[in-house]
């Protein structure tokens, strides 16, 4: 394997979607050291707030973004309207922080490296501070340009959410992964926390709808999707995933805060499933 020049940048755009994320992003930009990336993006669906003067200030691009509510949304958008000229891309969301061992990382994995995609680890953070179990989050968000895209997904008009949340990367080629982690530092309010896993679990809902009757979108997921979107169908699903997250994943560890993530993720799949049966009984279902 190659050793990275010092200061020559890794041939590598860093991509982070937006939409009012004051709160984090200079965080997030200002763990991107000068001379990581090539190129830093803003991707931008025009919130209100002051996101794009911190974007700027911190000597990021901006690109503007704006969701027809069908196919593609912002990632694809991006890779097919502003190719990012690099030989890799990182997805990076704005309360995603680079740690130094990450960084060390993929400098040292990059240059030379024969994959067309890396899985990446992360931290979760939950009421303030870094949660030891209950919840392995790894994302395929680093991945060769022109390897691949996002899985499709014919909305429709069916979801507001104009960012691929739970997308999958079909990448074409060897997969590798990076085991030093990435800070997921998610910090808004308990009532944004809930009412985003509320719109998450319709579109899990519509989405396992959508897909039951469209083999090749199922062939693309990976075990786990699979095996999420069988369980979901079950109203065994919220049960069995607190038993797996505070049980068997070390959620116990994290005390109270293990407890209260894990009750609030059997709640998110009991969700699904109450909203799966919803549609199933409507009048609008077929």
């Amino acid at each position: 394997m190659e050793t990275r020049l010092i200061n020559v940048p890794l041939d590598l755009t860093i991509a982070i979607p937006t939409k009012d994320a004051e709160g984090h992003l200079k965080e997030c930009l200002d763990a991107i050291p000068e001379g990581l990336a090539r190129r830093v993006v803003i991707i931008d669906s025009g919130g209100t707030d002051s996101t794009l003067k911190i974007a700027r200030e911190q000597g990021a691009e901006v690109v503007d973004f704006l969701w027809d509510g069908r196919f593609p949304k912002k990632r694809n958008w991006f890779l097919r309207n502003h190719p990012p000229g690099t030989e890799w891309v990182l997805f990076l969301d704005a309360d995603e922080i680079l740690t130094p061992a990450f960084r060390s990382e993929i400098e040292r994995t990059l240059p030379g490296s024969t994959k067309s995609g890396y899985w990446l680890n992360y931290t979760i953070h939950f009421l303030g501070k870094p949660l030891r179990g209950g919840y392995p989050l790894k994302k395929l968000a680093l991945f060769r340009v022109g390897a691949g895209e996002y899985e499709r997904i014919e909305e429709d008009h069916w979801s507001a959410l104009d960012m691929e949340v739970h997308e999958h990367p079909v990448i074409d080629g060897e997969v590798g992964e990076i085991r030093a982690r990435i800070d997921h530092r998610e910090s808004e309010s308990m009532a944004r926390y809930i009412a985003k896993h509320n719109e998450y679990s319709s579109w899990e809902a519509a989405r396992i709808i959508t897909a039951s009757s469209k083999m090749p979108i199922i062939g693309n997921w990976t075990w786990k999707q699979k095996v999420k979107s069988h369980l979901a169908q079950s109203f065994m699903a919220g049960p069995l995933y607190f038993f797996g997250s505070y049980f068997l994943i070390g959620g116990f560890r994290d005390g109270i805060r293990g407890f209260v993530f894990a009750m609030l993720k059997a709640s998110y799949f009991t969700q699904i499933y109450c909203k799966i049966c919803e549609m199933k009984n409507s009048k609008n279902y077929s």
